[in-house]
């Protein structure tokens, strides 16, 4: 197995409680550009992943700090799903991707990596986008900057949601 070091993404994944956790952390900053938050809803904020799988990775989290949905009340849920929804569409206007993954890792065990602090993913897609690094290498390329991500998709996302 190769192992990659990488302990600049300690803090992102060693947060535990909320006085730790980083989305509580960003939700409240007002500092959006630099936290790559696009938008601020009633419920949630849509941020782009620091970390992403893919171009245009996305991510909803609540402002509340709630480790499972079962602890969401039903106005937040709606408003989860209406945000995925405006999401897709603003990638679908920015990047005219094949597919879109939308999902959650709830728990460590189910490969969070903030575990008390759910969230939803939101990834384009593309046939072939496990290239030949990917499969070969085990190493993902992300052709576009953050900040060039973050400025494509903040007016779309905003008008979308």
């Amino acid at each position: 197995m190769e192992i990659i070091f990488a302990p600049w993404r300690y803090r992102y994944v060693s947060s535990g409680d909320e006085e730790d956790c980083v989305f509580c952390r960003i939700i409240g900053e007002e500092n959006d550009d630099v936290n790559l938050v696009l938008a601020r809803t009633s419920y949630h904020i849509v941020l782009l992943n620091r970390y992403p799988y893919t171009t245009g990775h996305l991510m909803i989290a609540p402002l509340a700090h709630l480790a499972d949905l079962s602890e969401a009340k039903s106005e937040e849920l709606a408003e989860l799903m209406m945000l995925s929804a405006r999401a897709c569409a603003a990638l679908r206007e920015q990047y005219h991707p094949e597919g879109i993954n939308i999902g959650m890792n709830i728990g460590r065990s189910a490969g969070a990596g903030v575990d008390k602090h759910y969230h939803m993913h939101v990834l384009p897609r593309w046939t072939g986008d496990t290239s030949f690094v990917t499969i070969t290498g085990g190493a993902r390329i992300i052709p576009e900057a953050l900040d060039k991500t973050y400025k494509r998709l903040k007016d779309s996302l905003q008008k979308n949601v």
